[in-house]
């Protein structure tokens, strides 16, 4: 076996990437070679804290793996950091070979040379996936390779059709939810840095400096200004829609992100109303098929109608003391 370094610069690499991926996941999880790009793209990893690379497997000159990788350091971490193996997939004909092996094991030193004290499979920005897809059983052979298990996430996900308002939203007094405008951009920004000022807060700016529309941002305003906010995805939104699977939902398709609130306001029941309010503004724009992805806690979200979707088993490993 082969291998050559990922280029995202190159549509050989990302077709051949998202052919693999595609054919060892199958169609349920299956995604676009735009989305491909929008996750390896130079222009977001270059610089800012944030790096990644990969390596495609090559044998008798046909490329049959990947992986990618990616390291998050200042403005987003300080040392020692933390890694990502994002994505990695071996063609079915091709398994049980080694090569799985041999690019976690590349993927694992190139992680330690940028730092990085223990590294996560899946959950980084620009995330495939959470972590190995349940319905893939996947968990043992990253036990093999010296990783924990940290439970379970999910995916959860309802039909639109017919969506109503339940009793559990109407206890916010005094607020507005809607999508955010241009004149909306100093205060939406100005709440996320000041209240998530992590990976929710550079996500919003590097979409909004990317040419994301603002409306796909919608938030809550109280009378003190901008309370709350969350992203949704459209089939037509700048971020591609193919990150959440939706294979099996009718379409059209929407996503719902994480509610997020100012910390003084919880308990108050604006996040149920900022979740209502953005699920009824995907309700008009036509949405049905809708997931709300990459949670722990189902509850909140379980009052609303929706029920677990997909699941993903969460592992890691100490990269100091791991097995390499």
């Amino acid at each position: 076996m082969d291998s050559v370094a990922f280029d995202s610069n190159r549509p050989d690499h990302i077709h051949a990437a998202t052919g693999i991926w595609n054919a060892a996941c199958g169609p349920d999880l299956s995604f676009s070679e735009r989305f491909m790009r929008f996750n390896t793209d130079p222009a977001y990893w270059n610089g800012h804290g944030r790096h990644q690379a990969g390596q495609i497997a090559v044998i008798d000159g046909q490329p049959v793996g990947f992986v990618l990788a990616s390291a998050l350091k200042e403005p987003y971490a300080e040392p020692p950091y933390s890694g990502h193996i994002d994505a990695l997939a071996v063609l079915p004909a091709y398994q049980r070979r080694g090569i799985g092996r041999a690019l976690v094991a590349w993927a694992e030193r190139w992680l330690r040379e940028q730092g990085c004290a223990n590294v996560s499979v899946g959950a980084s920005v620009r995330t495939f996936v959470p972590g190995p897809p349940v319905e893939l059983g996947s968990a043992l052979f990253f036990a093999q390779r010296g990783y924990s298990r940290n439970g379970v996430c999910c995916d959860m996900a309802r039909d639109l059709a017919g969506y109503t308002t339940p009793a559990t939203a109407l206890k916010a007094r005094g607020v507005t939810v809607r999508p955010a405008q241009p004149e909306d951009r100093a205060a939406l920004l100005g709440f996320l840095k000041r209240e998530f000022p992590g990976g929710w807060y550079w996500e919003c700016v590097q979409l909004l400096e990317a040419g994301s529309r603002i409306s796909d941002y919608v938030i809550l305003l109280s009378e003190r200004g901008v309370d709350g906010a969350l992203l949704v995805t459209f089939e037509d939104s700048y971020r591609p829609l193919d990150r959440f699977y939706p294979r099996r939902l009718p379409r059209p398709w929407g996503q719902l992100g994480s509610v997020g609130v100012s910390a003084e306001c919880r308990g108050s029941g604006y996040g149920a109303a900022l979740m209502d309010g953005a699920l009824r503004y995907l309700q008009a724009r036509g949405v049905r098929g809708c997931v709300i992805d990459w949670l722990v806690l189902v509850d909140f979200y379980a009052k609303f109608g929706f029920e677990v979707f997909r699941q993903y088993e969460m592992v890691n490993k100490d990269l100091q003391i791991g097995i390499a």
